[in-house]
């Protein structure tokens, strides 16, 4: 898995966020709430976490409108940015 090194402004979402959900799941009403943003500004955290590779996304279970994330672990993302 290719991880890319995230700018300062992202690392500083993802600690917000992996210091409230570590590996579990999660939905975008959740990282709100913990960002504080708006939806728009939550949706290109979001999206710029999952285009380096720092998370996973997933269709909900139960409404396939919805999608679930999960955050790699910064073990997981140091190995990835290995050659």
């Amino acid at each position: 898995m290719k991880v890319i090194p995230l700018p300062k402004w992202a690392m500083l979402r993802y600690a917000a966020l992996w210091t409230r959900f570590h590996d579990r799941e999660f939905c975008h009403a959740d990282a709100m709430e913990v960002l504080g943003d708006d939806r728009n500004l939550c949706s290109v955290t979001l999206n710029t976490f999952k285009r380096l590779g720092w998370l996973s996304v997933s269709l909900d279970p139960e409404d396939a409108r919805k999608r679930t994330y999960r955050l790699i672990s910064p073990e997981q993302a140091v190995e990835g940015m290995l050659p």
